[in-house]
């Protein structure tokens, strides 16, 4: 990487009075996780719905409730069942860090719904999901305003299937079908609260900042939520722009730092030239 990139990120990491991690699906890679980018990642993840020729807006929608429930719950039982297991990689620590020496202290947004940040020791209250968490459930249809965790919540999955296996997740309310209270694809029953509050939270917060960093990691424009977010504190807070993604790295002026890597390389580069300083 080059050295001059690598002194302006650290510099612009030094002089924010807060840092605002900005989070996607790439922050994952290095803990393990598939990386779901087109239908070749995905169906590897996958291959039983490979085999059947499902598209990830396939089965990540509502419809897939309705169509073929323990596939549906087969898929997102897997997933909660990786995230559950899955042991975040050293960036997290290195971000925890750098929103901890900051004035101001820090915050994330993310799409990811795999809870490792909480996993990593961030605190829950910090961590804004704007597309809710795989650790929630709420009723499909819904007959309620209710959230309940999954902490529960036994996974028994037929991985090579791809389906689950015994009873169904159920809403104790009504009894009808579970499903995770994650923003899908074409979804209208997603219940928002949960995330509205964290987001609320965050602007909330974002009003006693001066001069904060945003710290992009693993986000690109194919679900173009997190980057979206980040622009937009470039004109409101006028902050400044760390972006790391191995093939969407370009920033849009010199005062922001954009690296072709991936998320735990860049990260440790940076801290490294952060600490020799």
């Amino acid at each position: 990487m080059d050295p001059s990139a690598l002194a302006h990120a650290a510099e612009l990491i030094d002089q924010a009075d807060a840092v605002i991690v900005a989070a996607g699906a790439g922050i994952g890679v290095d803990s393990g996780l598939p990386d779901f980018r087109g239908d070749a990642g995905f169906w590897t993840a996958y291959p039983a719905l490979g085999a059947a020729g499902l598209h990830f807006t396939e089965i990540a929608c509502p419809d897939s409730f309705e169509r073929d429930p323990a596939l549906a719950w087969g898929f997102y039982g897997h997933r909660l069942d990786l995230y559950r297991r899955t042991v975040p990689h050293a960036g997290f620590a290195i971000l925890e860090r750098w929103m901890a020496r900051a004035p101001a202290g820090g915050f994330v947004f993310t799409s990811n719904v795999d809870g490792q940040f909480q996993r990593a020791g961030i605190a829950a209250e910090r961590v804004a999901e704007c597309h809710g968490s795989i650790h929630w459930l709420q009723c499909t249809r819904p007959c309620s305003d209710t959230l309940w965790p999954a902490d529960d919540l036994a996974v028994d999955v037929d991985t090579a299937a791809c389906r689950w296996r015994g009873e169904l997740p159920r809403c104790p309310r009504c009894g009808a079908l579970a499903r995770p209270n994650i923003l899908m694809f074409g979804d209208a029953q997603w219940l928002a609260a949960r995330t509205e509050a964290q987001i609320g939270t965050l602007m909330q917060w974002l009003n006693s900042v001066r001069r904060p960093v945003v710290v992009e990691v693993g986000a690109g424009t194919a679900v173009p939520s997190v980057r979206r977010f980040g622009q937009h504190l470039l004109h409101a807070h006028d902050a400044r722009l760390l972006r790391l993604n191995p093939r969407e790295h370009a920033v849009p002026s010199p005062l922001h730092v954009g690296l072709a890597c991936g998320a735990l390389e860049g990260l440790a580069a940076i801290d490294a030239t952060l600490a020799a300083g």
